[in-house]
């Protein structure tokens, strides 16, 4: 385990790769909520959402063309949003982050507000408002993440990642599957699943959300501390 978290620090990225490994818990703990709490729609993973849409046009019970659309739209703004910081911060990557992170924890706290004073089960109007705001943010760290580039780590999708494990790997005739990080990535997306999914099913829907609050919290923090060591390191 040492030679895999100094693997991450290794190389240009810095401790940015760290940061990114959490935010893919950030993932599955907001996953995990939108769909066993909100109404099988994912707020990460808009390639479910729009499979999710053909489910309900064609009759299929449990879904809706309508959350799924909410989630696929406050994405995208979420992602513009994204895009617009990338263009003004790109070549701070660690203010960038900073900055993205800070928008996304408000989305993530007014999220968990809302939730705790709608109660259990939330109500179908209140379902429209989360998504909105969890996809919303997950839009925004979607484009972020996509704008920093660090190798392997996407924080929301892990099909690519999963195929470069066996496509790259030596028995498929590649250079290396790079199974260190790319297995961390798979870890963290199932731990924040899995953890989301038990508060869901045994708590309630504030915990998960409250929990994600907090993780991005402290990477919002480190994100902080990073940018403020590279400008004095600038001057």
């Amino acid at each position: 385990m040492p030679s895999l978290w100094s693997d991450l620090r290794r190389g240009p990225d810095g401790a940015l790769p760290l940061l990114l490994v959490l935010l893919t818990v950030v993932t599955g703990l907001v996953d995990a909520t939108s769909y066993l709490a909100l109404g099988h729609v994912f707020v990460a993973n808009m390639t479910g959402n729009v499979v999710f849409v053909g489910f309900a046009i064609a009759g299929a019970s449990g879904f809706s063309v309508w959350i799924s659309l909410i989630a696929v739209g406050a994405f995208l703004l979420g992602s513009l949003g994204g895009g617009r910081l990338g263009a003004r911060l790109g070549a701070n990557r660690a203010g960038l982050l900073r900055t993205a992170l800070a928008a996304q924890l408000v989305l993530v706290v007014v999220a968990v507000v809302v939730a705790a004073a709608l109660g259990d089960p939330v109500d179908r109007t209140g379902r429209y408002v989360l998504v909105a705001l969890l996809a919303c943010g997950m839009g925004l760290q979607n484009a972020t993440v996509r704008r920093l580039a660090v190798p392997e780590l996407t924080t929301t999708v892990l099909t690519m990642t999963l195929t470069g494990i066996g496509a790259d790997s030596a028995l498929a005739g590649g250079s290396g599957s790079k199974l260190g990080r790319r297995s961390l990535s798979v870890a963290a997306m199932f731990g924040g699943a899995l953890v989301g999914a038990l508060l869901v099913l045994r708590v309630d829907t504030v915990a998960p959300l409250a929990v994600a609050a907090g993780v991005l919290a402290v990477t919002a923090i480190t994100a902080h501390h990073l940018a403020a060591t590279q400008a004095a390191a600038t001057r």
